[in-house]
């Protein structure tokens, strides 16, 4: 077979199928276009889901005459013109093919008013048919640039084929609105489909328009963050467990504005949410990552979706401890700081305050303060828990044996489960409690059911699920205390060998200074064979080929002492999250007024105590206002 050079019009064509999947790819490429020319108004008006027709009206800079013909050429653009501005490119489009390619398959008609010729009397415009062009004509338009595409792939049958219905069609249109309507609240707005409005956006910061985007429901349960490390800085909303979803639509992630799609950011996210989300839902956020141009490439797919970090790793570590962070704050809670490693043996856990004191608090005998009436205490406003951090008592619970023996091993204690247990404590009586100077969750008033504690605060009534509470304490504390110990090694009887890629091969030998840090003794026998040698102790029993290729796997993707680390840390929670689970208060358990306050303020003092390790929400505040209206007071 001859080689011969192809048509023009076929490769626009070719070039179409990487650049217009379908029309939100188009309407994508084009809105982008009017983002980089400085609009602040823009208007899109859709028929049958943009099939028939994507119209993007905006009021930018607009195109000079003389180069109206060239924004529909191939590779012509105004964005770039070296590969140093290749390497540090800030703008959305630049590559210059969307128009081009978008002429190849529709009916476009472009008119523009350019706005650095202020003696210009009119607008110009220009047509395109199969990719053949038509002449610069006079126009009428005000300001900015009208992009129209008819007929997407009317001359491309078999492509046209491919599209879904015009409702799925414009749910993608609407979609890729949303996500340059969040990146862009400095921009206003428009979406129209077949001449219904659909959705207004005005002009406002990002604050606002993510929460307008996303719902109000979003904004109830949102944190927010904002912060900055070196040349990187991240900010956002990211919607607590509790918000969780069954599927990943209000994932919104940002690079310099642009939306993308990385396996490396959406690892980090995972990893942040790993602790305090159930394996089976997925998180809601709207996160922005800014950095240098430089530091980051964008010209990987046609699409622009993806992208390429030079310093992927410290962008990973970066993103995951700041959501980390974000999420350890209690929602309305202000955790106090945790005891030194040394604190937190379990003999040391055992020891607690004196409950003959609290219990005379909570009778009524040691007023802190005149006491409040419930219709005083709708304040919203909670106090510190800093000053309440000297009552807290560790809770216990009397679980079989083999539960301490476990923990006890896991921390390297010899220690007995009758060490473990606390002393007696009688059971005190149900008497009023003073709210006029509660700490955040309140005091204990009641049990119900043996599942939940009933306690009252400045705001109204607190219900907490006792175990996921409790079992979110231990796992915390679990770790903290394994923190603080080197990890041991445990050699294996008889290494296990496997066959191992060149990949593993490399990996194995660059990290084994960080493995042996971890535990781990991975080495090479052949040069396709590794050998392990060792775990780290407290994963003796897990199966040594699967780890071991996990570890690599990691090394490979996210460096060498961090994917130890994760790895490590992986297996280590999901043990420890066994270990609290199994020692947590059960259900039907009765517990003492003290027992139940104890449990309050450990939850004050930990950190992602508003949801247990399976991502359930632990406890739920009713307030005043909200009793009032179940019982229509007021009405």
């Amino acid at each position: 077979m001859s080689i011969r050079l192809l048509p023009d019009l076929l490769v626009s064509q070719i070039a179409a199928g990487e650049v217009v999947e379908r029309p939100a790819s188009a309407l994508k490429e084009v809105l982008e276009n009017s983002l980089d020319a400085g609009s602040t108004e823009i208007r899109v008006d859709l028929e049958e889901g943009g099939i028939k027709l994507i119209r993007v009206a905006d009021d930018g800079g607009g195109i000079a005459p003389e180069e109206l013909p060239l924004a529909l050429t191939r590779h012509a653009t105004s964005k770039i013109f070296s590969l140093d501005e290749l390497e540090r490119v800030a703008s959305l489009g630049f590559r210059g093919e969307a128009l081009a390619s978008i002429a190849s398959i529709a009916r476009v008609e472009l008119t523009s008013r350019f706005s650095g010729q202020p003696e210009q009397q009119h607008a110009w415009k220009i047509g395109a048919l199969d990719g053949v062009m038509g002449q610069v004509e006079p126009a009428a338009l005000s300001r900015g640039t009208v992009i129209e595409a008819r007929d997407l792939f009317f001359n491309t049958p078999a492509r046209r084929k491919f599209l879904k219905t015009a409702a799925t069609e414009y749910g993608h249109c609407d979609e890729t609105l949303r996500r340059l309507a969040l990146a862009h609240p400095g921009c206003a707005f428009t979406l129209a489909h077949n001449g219904r409005v659909a959705r207004r956006y005005a002009v406002s910061d990002w604050q606002a328009r993510a929460l307008e985007v996303l719902g109000e429901d979003f904004a109830e349960v949102a944190r927010t963050l904002d912060e900055a490390a070196g040349p990187l800085r991240l900010f956002g909303l990211a919607g607590l467990p509790a918000y969780s979803r069954a599927g990943r639509d209000a994932q919104y992630l940002f690079v310099n504005g642009r939306f993308v799609r990385d396996k490396l950011l959406n690892h980090a996210i995972r990893e942040a949410y790993r602790d305090v989300l159930h394996h089976e839902r997925h998180p809601a956020y709207v996160l922005f990552l800014e950095l240098p141009p430089e530091g980051v490439d964008v010209n990987v797919h046609p699409a622009k979706t993806e992208v390429r970090f030079r310093d992927g790793r410290g962008v990973h570590q970066f993103v995951r401890h700041v959501l980390e962070r974000a999420l350890g704050k209690d929602m309305g809670i202000s955790p106090v700081p945790m005891p030194e490693a040394g604190d937190l043996s379990f003999q040391r856990m055992r020891e607690s305050s004196d409950f003959n004191t609290l219990d005379s608090r909570l009778r009524g005998n040691d007023e802190a303060g005149p006491r409040r009436s419930p219709s005083q205490g709708a304040s919203e406003s909670r106090p510190s828990t800093a000053a309440w951090s000297q009552s807290r008592m560790p809770l216990h619970s009397s679980e079989p044996s083999a539960y301490y023996q476990m923990v006890g091993e896991a921390l390297g204690h010899n220690t007995s489960q009758e060490s473990l247990r606390p002393e007696p404590v009688a059971g005190s009586v149900n008497r009023p409690v003073d709210v006029s100077t509660t700490p955040p969750l309140g005091y204990a008033l009641a049990q119900l059911s043996g599942i939940y504690v009933l306690a009252q605060n400045d705001r109204g009534l607190i219900v907490v699920d006792m175990h996921a509470a409790h079992e979110r304490i231990l796992y915390e504390r679990l770790k903290t205390a394994l923190d603080s110990h080197q990890v041991a090694s445990q050699p294996l009887l008889i290494p296990v060998v496997f066959a191992a890629t060149a990949l593993e091969m490399s990996a194995a030998e660059e990290g084994r200074e960080a493995l042996a840090d971890m535990g781990f003794e991975i080495a090479a026998v052949s040069p396709t064979h590794l050998a392990v040698r060792a775990l780290p102790a407290m994963l003796k029993d897990a199966e040594a080929e699967t780890l071991a290729r996990e570890v690599l796997q990691d090394m490979r993707e996210f460096g060498i002492s961090e994917a130890a680390s994760q790895t490590l840390t992986a297996h280590r929670n999901q043990l420890l999250a066994t270990l609290a689970c199994h020692g947590a208060v059960r259900a039907n358990r009765r517990l003492t007024l003290p027992e139940m306050n104890a449990l309050l303020r450990d939850m004050e003092a930990t950190e992602r105590a508003d949801q247990c390790n399976h991502g359930r929400p632990t406890w739920f505040q009713l307030s005043l206002v909200d009793l009032d209206k179940l019982f229509m007071r007021g009405k």
